[in-house]
Formats: structure tokens, sequence, C-alpha cells
């Protein structure tokens, strides 16, 4: 699409663009003003659906009204509640129903996932990541690592940006699978890097993983909501991901994992158990059967009843995904946001910052990852101060997310000005005034 600077031009898209409704459908924070923040840091904490007030309200009314009752006689019966994520979560990740789970947090579904899919043996007991994977995914790892009597100086093997570069090039990964493959026991990359925005062709890499014996797990934290998923097509063996970014379900809220059904269905696989993971239809007999019978599917991976007042607010972001039709035509506006953006900011006056994501949109996700050049600091409180919200990461990055299902043309064009004013120059309200000549 041709881009054009002019602020007329971005209030035009918001007024062509069909999915802009649904940004009433958010609570969006305010400043000191009374007006909206320009909120693009969905990648870190996504907004509150208006809808999720009253859905977790129903769940404390229950238990006030009916106590230990509301497990089968609530509105929404919290025995099965979990169930009824399934559906529209395994349509964002590309699954199968009974090969999606929303369970625990990110990281102790890792951790989860690793007991069953890293079984190191003596020649084979790497684990392929990306460099800067997220710090949480590495702690996990090296963790796991050293649990299994292996060194992770030894074992983990780090695909790093080349020289001058910020990014992991395809063929890096693809020549450490050839190098190294048959001693990596588990590739294990983020769908969408944190830090860089970066996203992996994740099916070529589980095809080239997979021909060399190795399994192949997924971070989706920054992907899930975020761009178009097909584990189950991509054969992809396990994943894993927040929702409380993209997804918008609250602070801390559950997570979720993918499981393929070849693996979900073998009863046989070594896992971690819990009551949860059981059988259904002997979950309740306890002392009786004492024995873990795993249910066929990836709810046996589940450790512990579902946490009904974090599962919640899921509800109401999953149904705003399902209206909004799906991660197509918000990959479709996400694409022109981003490319908007970055268009944007390639016109400021002078070389005051790289972006370091992906140039290629189909490469990356509504992340732009911004590097400064001077005063990274400054820029980012200058931007604070206009009432915009991002993250900095240390020493000089900010990242910009603007998010389809909340976000405008307009406020990226008011970003784009900021983030272009010369360093004196005064913000308020999201716009960029210039000082009178000294």
């Amino acid at each position: 699409m041709i881009f054009s600077a002019d602020e007329s031009f971005a209030l035009q898209l918001d007024a062509e663009d069909s999915l802009n409704h649904f940004r009433e459908r958010f609570h969006l924070p305010v400043g000191a003003d009374g007006k909206p923040f320009i909120y693009f840091v969905g990648n870190s904490l996504g907004l509150m659906p208006k809808a999720t007030r009253k859905l977790v309200e129903q769940e404390l009314d229950d238990w006030a009204k009916l106590g230990v009752d509301a497990h089968l006689d609530g509105a929404t019966p919290w025995y099965s509640y979990h169930e009824t994520l399934r559906e529209s979560a395994a349509r964002l990740v590309g699954a199968q129903p009974n090969e999606v789970v929303c369970m625990n947090s990110l990281t102790v579904n890792l951790h989860l996932m690793m007991a069953s899919f890293y079984r190191p043996t003596k020649s084979r007991f790497k684990i392929l990541m990306e460099e800067p994977a997220f710090p949480s995914d590495t702690y996990a790892v090296k963790s796991q690592i050293a649990h299994h009597g292996f060194d992770p100086g030894e074992a983990l093997v780090l695909v790093r940006p080349r020289d001058g570069e910020w990014t992991v090039s395809a063929p890096d990964i693809q020549a450490a699978l050839e190098n190294k493959g048959e001693q990596i026991a588990l590739v294990l990359l983020a769908g969408v890097n944190f830090f860089t925005g970066q996203l992996f062709d994740i099916a070529e890499i589980t095809t080239a993983a997979q021909e060399r014996g190795c399994l192949v797990g997924i971070d989706l934290a920054h992907a899930i909501g975020n761009v178009p998923l097909s584990l189950h097509a991509w054969n992809v063996d396990f994943a894993v991901w927040c929702s409380y970014k993209y997804l918008n379900s609250g602070p801390g809220a559950v997570a979720g994992a993918f499981v393929h059904e070849r693996h979900a269905a073998n009863t046989e696989l070594p896992r971690l158990a819990g009551w949860w993971g059981n059988d259904p239809a002997t979950r309740f007999r306890m002392h009786l059967l004492p024995d873990f019978v795993p249910v066929p599917s990836a709810d046996s991976w589940a450790i512990s009843n579902p946490p009904i007042l974090s599962m919640a607010p899921l509800r109401a972001s999953l149904a705003i995904f399902d209206e909004a039709g799906g991660m197509g035509p918000l990959r479709a506006k996400s694409l022109r946001l981003t490319s908007y953006l970055e268009f944007l900011l390639d016109r400021a006056p002078s070389k005051l910052f790289t972006i370091i994501t992906p140039r290629a949109a189909e490469e990356r996700g509504c992340q732009l990852s911004i590097l400064v050049h001077e005063k990274p600091k400054e820029l980012f409180a200058r931007l604070e101060a206009a009432g915009v919200k991002c993250d900095f990461r240390e020493p000089n990055v900010i990242r910009a997310a603007p998010t389809p299902l909340y976000n405008t043309f307009h406020e990226v064009w008011r970003f784009a000005q900021i983030c272009g004013a010369p360093h004196d120059a005064e913000v308020s309200s999201g716009r960029a005034t210039l000082l009178s000549p000294r």
C-alpha cells in the first residue's frame, strides 16, 4: 500500500477500518488530562475488555450464593469451565480442540512439556534456542538440562544474530541443525521474538528439525493473538503461551499449551501427573483408584483444577477474537498498522533511530523495536510525557506494538510525530509542538 505522511491520511484509514468499532469494547486508560493514552504496550499487557467485569462478577456471585455447588450448578459450571476456552483457543493456534488446554502459567507449562518432551540421552541431549530468548525460557531450559545431569554450557545451543545484525537468520538455524542435529533433543524457539519482534518460519524450522530427529516446542507468548498460526498442520510437537499480552486476559492470567494429537493421544508418554489430567470418568474415585489414568488429549497435562477467576477474563477476550473473524482480518489490519508506523518513522528528519525488527512484513508481528542512537531514555520520557505507553529495553531499545483490536492509524501517526520531533520539543496530548527559537 502507498502511504502518506499527512494526518488526513491516517484519519481516512481509520474511517475505512472495518474493525475500528472493537476499540469501544475495551477500557482505555487515560492520562491526567482525561484523554486516552496511546497504548502501544499490548505486547506486555493487553487492555481489559469491558465484558470482563461482568464475567468475573458472575463467578463471584456464584461462589457467594452456591459455594461448592457452583462446581456443577453455577451459570458456567466450574468443573468444566476450562472447556469453554478450548475451541476458541484452538482456532487461534491452528489446532484441533483435543490438542489444546488452558492451564497454569507459561513457564510452568514449559516445565510440564519438557518433562515429557526433553528426554535426553548421552548422545542426544542438546537444546537449540535463539539468542536472545525470553529470560524465563532460558532459566527453565538451563534448569531442566541441569536436572538431567548435563552441563548447560555444553548442552545449550544458541543461534545468534550475525555481527552487525539484530535478528537470527533462517540459514543459520538450518546450519545449526545440519551441524548438530544428531545431538539436539529439542528445538525450542519463540514464535515471535520478544526483543526484536522477529516472526520465525515455524513450519520450515519444524520440518528441518524433525528430519534430524529433534522434537520441536514453540513459545507463543508474543505470537498468539498476534500472527496466524497452524500448529497442527505444521506438525509442531508442543507449544506454550501466556494470555495476558495480545489475548488481553489480565495480569498473570491463565496460560495454555498445545500438544500435537500424535502425542496427546499417547497415554504411555511420560508426564508429570495431577488429578485434573486424570480420566474425568474416574477423577473423583480418588483413593479408591489411586493410579493415574491420563485423558487421551492435551488435558492429561493439566495438574490442578481450573483457576476460575483467572479464566473468566480470557472468555471475554476470546469472544472478541471470534467476533472479529479470527486472525485473518486482524492480521490484515496489523500489517497495515505496523507498515504505516515503519513508513512514518523512516521519514524522521534525521537518523535518530534504527528499526531492528525485520523489514519484511511477513517476518514480524505487531511490534516494532526501535534502537535509539542518541539519548534513548530522554526520547522514552518524552513519549511518556506525551501520553504514550510503550516500553524500554536496556540499553537503548523502545518497543512499540500497535494492536489491531484497539489501536488506530491516527495513534500511529501521533506516535511518529513525537518520535521524530527535535529534542527541544514540547509535547502534550500526543502531539509535538516546537519551542520558539532561542
